[in-house]
């Protein structure tokens, strides 16, 4: 197990958390409560995919795998929260992460 899979690993369970914060927000299962959690979670997976990014270059991996995560995860900020177009795109961050970090591992 090399230096990047802990980062793989955890950039994981962060996506995976702001998933499912995601969709309790979506199904009103948190009515009125603030999204700055939310918010919040987003930009720490989007720091973890260019950390692992570049831990996975350094290491002489694929890195690349990990690319359309991270252009998907930049593209959510053009979608409609709420929008079906929303947690479609997130639905895709979810499984390009997933191929990739599989890819890159």
């Amino acid at each position: 197990m090399s230096f990047y899979h802990p980062a793989l690993l955890l950039t994981g369970a962060l996506l995976t958390a702001l998933s499912l914060l995601g969709l309790s927000l979506q199904l009103g299962w948190r009515k009125g409560a603030p999204h700055r959690p939310h918010h919040l979670l987003f930009f720490a997976v989007c720091a973890g995919v260019v950390i692992c990014l570049a831990l996975a270059f350094a290491a002489g991996q694929r890195w690349w795998g990990l690319l359309p995560a991270l252009a998907l995860l930049l593209l959510m900020p053009r979608t409609r929260p709420g929008r079906a177009g929303h947690w479609r795109l997130a639905v895709a961050c979810a499984l390009a992460y997933g191929v990739g970090s599989w890819w890159a591992w």
